[in-house]
């Protein structure tokens, strides 16, 4: 008995936004590289695997910083007056700077992925290269935020400024918060970059998942910085 050959199966990429970008494609002559990725053989399930995991990360990411936090939190339960005069001498004016910086970021990013959806490549790719700039900028006014805080001694050592008292472990929590936030908000500059340097060379699919998994990693970076400005910097000034 005799069996026909089995047809290898193909993979489709369906929607509207692909058919319209490929027919974009076709007239121009451009060639893109396929956004499916095995074993995925449509793009719709594709997207909704690549978000499902991006979550996934976040929510773990979320776990870390809210045991970061709780830990803050019963600390200045314990001491909060010396928590207050540490939050005082944190420089406010940086970190307003900073959160206008981090909020429009999140503006421009969310508006490329959107330029991606209606594709218009050359536009995703300069909102891209300007989210990445912002994030630049945040890390530029750290920067000389950390200088200052060093410079007038506002670090837990024993020539402390505010002397030996409780509002050490404060600025230990300072140090160690707004390191790992800046930390996390490099890679993300890493990644956006990347995207911002394949999409205008035609070496990304506007269709792949990589744009929207990189924007929640994003927001979830600048959502940490928002509950991080009002903890660390406006607090006791009131």
């Amino acid at each position: 008995m005799r069996f026909a050959p089995r047809r290898a199966s193909r993979r489709t990429v369906s929607g509207p936004h692909h058919e319209r970008q490929r027919a974009i494609n076709a007239s121009a002559g451009v060639a893109l590289p396929d956004p499916l990725r095995e074993p995925w053989s449509d793009i719709a399930r594709q997207r909704e695997a690549a978000t499902l995991g991006m979550w996934l990360f976040l929510m773990s990411e979320m776990l870390f910083f809210g045991t970061v936090f709780m830990a803050f939190s019963f600390s200045r339960a314990l001491n909060v007056s010396e928590f207050e005069a540490g939050a005082r001498e944190t420089e406010i004016v940086y970190g307003a700077s900073n959160t206008f910086v981090l909020v429009t970021s999140s503006l421009t990013i969310t508006l490329a992925v959107r330029a991606a959806n209606i594709a218009n490549r050359r536009l995703a790719a300069r909102l891209l290269a300007a989210t990445a700039l912002l994030g630049a900028v945040f890390l530029v006014v750290k920067g000389l935020e950390y200088r200052d805080d060093l410079k007038h001694h506002l670090y837990p050592t024993l020539n402390f400024a505010l002397g030996e008292n409780a509002a050490q472990i404060f600025w230990a929590f300072y140090w160690i918060m707004t390191g790992i936030h800046a930390f996390h908000l490099f890679v993300g500059i890493g990644l956006v970059s990347r995207l911002a340097w394949l999409v205008p060379r035609s070496r990304l699919s506007l269709q792949s998942p990589q744009l929207e998994v990189t924007s929640l990693y994003w927001h979830l970076v600048d959502a940490f910085w928002i509950v991080l400005f009002p903890v660390l910097y406006i607090a006791g000034r009131g």
